[in-house]
């Protein structure tokens, strides 16, 4: 799987492409992560990305041309892709989602800033308009690293177990049985500890979020 990541502000995402279960994948050559400064595809001797919205309002937008060059560049390359800008008004990334972006071969994200991106780049460039929730960030960087991480767990042997790839969030606990926190004592559910397999898959199930 290649993660192609279009950006303003590529060194956000040094840190996260060393951490370890991502680093892991990348030096067994499963997955990689590229990102791509967008000012490098603009023509301009100021390197201008970002302009005016027309009609007015607050902030800048992220111009389409630069975007549709570095995502035409990438295109050039070859291969199966799948382009996806991150916006508040796209469609809820989950695990479903997520399953089915894992089956695309390689993604090129758009990460917008400032107050936004120009409409055509959702309506003629990407394939998918997708949100993390509803609420607003600074720009799709974050998105990004959510759904890279996520979408690289899919790939088989990028974590060790495929049940833990797979697998949705419930409550766990481990030892000590019973923690003292003062005069409080936090115990573990006593079914994790009967050894009853069948009221254990259970108990998981009514609590898995």
């Amino acid at each position: 799987m290649k993660f192609d990541i279009i950006t303003i502000f590529p060194e956000i995402f040094d840190s996260f492409k060393n951490e370890a279960l991502i680093a892991r994948a990348q030096k067994k050559k499963i997955i990689s992560i590229n990102t791509h400064f967008l000012r490098d595809y603009t023509d301009d001797a100021h390197k201008s990305v970002d302009d005016r919205p027309y009609g007015g309002g607050p902030g800048m937008l992220l111009k389409v041309e630069p975007i549709f060059k570095a995502v035409s560049e990438l295109k050039k390359k070859g291969g199966k892709s799948k382009v996806i800008l991150f916006s508040p008004r796209g469609k809820k990334l989950d695990q479903k989602m997520v399953k089915k972006l894992s089956k695309a071969g390689r993604l090129i994200l758009i990460c917008g800033r400032y107050e936004g991106v120009d409409e055509r780049v959702a309506d003629h460039i990407a394939d998918e308009v997708i949100s993390i929730g509803d609420f607003v960030l600074s720009g799709g960087e974050v998105p990004a690293m959510v759904l890279t991480e996520a979408v690289s767990r899919m790939i088989p042997g990028v974590v060790g177990k495929e049940e833990s790839a797979q697998k949705m969030d419930h409550a766990q606990y481990t030892r000590p049985e019973i923690f003292e926190a003062g005069s409080k004592k936090w115990k573990v559910p006593k079914v994790l500890l009967s050894g009853d397999h069948k009221k254990i898959e259970e108990w998981r199930k009514k609590h898995t979020k």
